[in-house]
């Protein structure tokens, strides 16, 4: 009887015992975590690799397969409190298939989101991912000095400037040829030829009798007579200049007293003989050109240049001229003049070359290739020529901003040197532009474009169908 009540407190406390352990098991930290290991009912997962795929529900990103994870609940809330606003949904594999909500694409894929903000600044933006297989590379602008040597073909032609033709003033008849072939090298002050003429003949006479005339009547000491012998002189002697009768000949005939009978025609420069009219023995005429006389030092070529060239070619550029016909030989030049006007069937414009021509290895008619090497402008802000979107309209960039966002901008392109366009409006020292793929960047942006247009219109016709 002693036992009964050690008994019933032993009872008592193992009841205690199975009670609180009940408790525990039905609302302990155990039965916490059987529940957290179950979704929850609009539970919200997203690929750790592409952030755009969201879905109610676990699963598999579309894009690259890994299993996707919860968003915490702080991400939740910012998505869903209106923090990045979704402007469409978007198939991964069909970008042409669109929604305004969530869903599966015909290939039964989720759709993917794509925000507002993106789409207002006209930004793309691609998963790195696919920016590695359509191999997207950048670089960036920078400043550098252009230049270009421009590569073209000329003609050798004579210095306008160095052509001279021989011609005479009276009638007569070629009595002596001192130059008798074309080519022949002739130097200044050299005969060329004889002409008899009557006219010349009697024009001498004239002068030398109004010469002793002068001399007697200015013995006179009556004033108007020894005026009027001076008056006569100067008229024959006027005659004689205006045939082309030097002083020193006048002289001669004034201390000699003799008539010549022929007129002897001189060399005008040093030079080769490209042109002659003249047979010993043959009648000449007043403005006959009997010969044509050039000098081939120096000497001009004429090459051509296309209009998109026009703006690197300066006066004063230096030239490098070589001969197809011999390797070896180069001579250097300067362009000397740029003709304002372009050729109606090449669509080409001529530039002037002056060379240095001591050899007369150079000779006209000869075609020759040319190196104009241009100056170079300096400190020109520029990029590589595959970078530009050249449309017609336009000319755009794209600009890549990090971390797979990129955004179009139009530029000003300026000259073209070689593999870069100058910039004259646009861009800045150090940002960096896409050289490559940019062409897949600016389908995604002219899809996104349709799209919202899309987007717009649908959304209008759904209001005016409400109304």
């Amino acid at each position: 009887m002693k036992n009964k009540p050690v008994l019933s407190i032993l009872i008592f406390m193992l009841a205690i015992s199975v009670i609180v352990n009940v408790y525990l098991l039905t609302t302990g930290p155990g039965s916490e975590g059987t529940a957290a290991h179950e979704p929850e009912a609009g539970q919200l997962y997203t690929c750790g690799m592409h952030p755009d795929v969201i879905q109610e529900g676990p699963g598999i990103c579309p894009i690259c397969g890994m299993d996707l994870t919860p968003v915490s609940s702080h991400a939740e809330k910012g998505t869903t409190s209106g923090e990045r606003k979704i402007a469409y949904w978007v198939a991964p594999m069909d970008p042409n298939y669109f929604s305004d909500k969530p869903g599966k694409s015909p290939m039964g894929m989720d759709l993917v989101p794509v925000y507002e903000d993106e789409l207002q600044s006209g930004v793309v933006k691609v998963d790195p991912v696919t920016l590695q297989n359509i191999g997207v590379t950048t670089v960036p602008v920078e400043r550098r000095d252009l230049s270009v040597v421009l590569r073209t073909n000329g003609i050798v032609t004579v210095a306008e400037d160095k052509e001279y033709l021989v011609n005479h003033k009276i009638s007569g008849w070629i009595e002596k040829l001192y130059v008798s072939r074309t080519g022949q090298m002739v130097r200044k002050g050299d005969p060329l030829l004889d002409i008899y003429s009557p006219e010349l003949v009697a024009a001498q006479e004239e002068y030398l009798l109004a010469y002793q005339s002068a001399r007697t009547l200015g013995k006179s000491g009556i004033p108007s007579v020894s005026g009027s012998g001076r008056d006569l002189l100067e008229s024959a002697r006027r005659r004689l200049e205006l045939w082309d009768i030097s002083d020193e000949q006048i002289k001669e005939l004034e201390s000699s007293g003799v008539v010549r009978r022929t007129l002897t025609l001189i060399s005008p420069a040093s030079g080769i003989v490209l042109h002659k009219n003249a047979v010993e023995g043959g009648a000449v005429t007043p403005g006959t050109n009997c010969f044509k006389i050039a000098e081939l030092d120096p000497i001009w070529v004429e090459a051509q240049i296309y209009q998109y060239e026009l703006p690197w070619v300066r006066s004063g550029d230096k030239v490098e001229v070589r001969s197809p016909y011999d390797p070896g030989l180069t001579l250097t030049g300067k362009v000397d003049y740029i003709y304002p006007y372009l050729e109606a069937k090449s669509r080409t414009i001529n530039v002037r070359i002056v060379l240095p021509n001591p050899d007369l290895s150079l000779r006209p008619d000869m075609y020759v290739d040319a190196r104009i090497i241009t100056s170079p402008k300096k400190g020109a802000l520029s990029v590589p020529k595959s970078s530009v979107i050249r449309s017609g309209d336009r000319d755009l960039v794209f600009v890549a901003l990090g971390k797979g966002r990129f955004i179009p901008r139009e530029v000003k392109v300026g000259v073209e040197a070689g593999r870069y366009y100058e910039i004259l409006e646009g861009l800045s020292p150090g940002t960096q532009v896409v050289t490559s793929a940019q062409f897949l960047l600016d389908s995604e942006a002219s899809l996104q474009e349709a799209i919202q247009r899309r987007l717009q219109q649908r959304k209008a016709g759904e209001a005016a169908h409400q109304h």
